[in-house]
């Protein structure tokens, strides 16, 4: 999608600004991507972390940018709960609402702003909820899986992420809890630090209610989960879906 910006205008235009706000919880290889884009394309990526402070959000770089759940952490302990699949405040504090307090602060009213977001053609379920159509253009313009595929493998770098199907598994927070059950537990036996900073999460029991100490009630806590993927056992459906995570939900 920003290539497409890119192209279609000779660059980046005046009134456009393009922004990354990280969680804390990405994987290195996003962050390589996305610096990536910025050189190679020669574009200026504005990085933002949610901070909770005045103002709640700050600027960061490649080099200064959060990769411990500082961003993610500072929002739970504000919110004294956990997010959890029917309260799913992280994205829209962390992410949604981060980038719109920065671009207010550089002068920019709510209603001149437009977010664009990069679902595909081939997502009509997530594009069926978003009623301006002109936010999702690559559904527009027809593009799907394949194109984007094909895209990437003509440009000099991509996504460093494991990608199967034209799905990665490792995107987005590492282990967020929208994430089908076996996949999670598959990432912990990959890689068994995954789970620390999350068991430590749930370990803080911040809410009154003990629903409301977990990410996820109906399943086991992470720290569950690690033991289990030391463990080698199987605990979920390996054909569990994931619950879609994005700024339309």
């Amino acid at each position: 999608m920003l290539w497409r910006v890119l192209q279609s205008n000779g660059g980046l235009p005046a009134e456009a600004i393009v922004c990354f706000a990280n969680t804390g919880k990405e994987d290195e290889a996003t962050f390589k991507f996305v610096q990536d884009c910025s050189e190679k394309w020669n574009v200026e990526i504005h990085w933002v972390e949610f901070q909770n402070a005045n103002p709640a959000f700050k600027r960061v770089t490649f080099e200064t940018a959060s990769r411990n759940g500082e961003p993610f952490e500072a929002l739970i302990r504000k919110r004294n709960y956990l997010p959890n699949p029917v309260t799913r405040f992280c994205t829209v504090e962390l992410k949604i609402r981060s980038i719109h307090k920065y671009l207010k602060s550089l002068g920019w009213a709510h209603n001149e702003s437009m977010d664009w977001v990069g679902m595909r053609a081939d997502e009509q379920r997530r594009a069926a909820k978003i009623a301006d159509k002109s936010r999702i253009p690559l559904v527009t313009a027809g593009i799907t899986k394949s194109d984007i595929s094909a895209f990437w493998k003509s440009q000099p770098f991509d996504l460093g992420l494991p990608n199967m199907n034209g799905v990665t598994m490792h995107g987005n927070c590492d282990l967020c809890f929208l994430k089908g059950g076996a996949q999670v537990l598959s990432l912990i036996a990959e890689k068994p630090e995954r789970a620390i900073w999350w068991a430590k999460m749930e370990a803080l029991a911040l809410a009154s209610k003990p629903s409301g100490a977990v990410f996820r009630s109906d399943r086991p806590s992470y720290a569950q989960m690690a033991s289990f993927a030391v463990d080698q056992r199987d605990m979920f459906d390996p054909n569990e879906e994931a619950i879609a995570c994005f700024c339309g939900d």
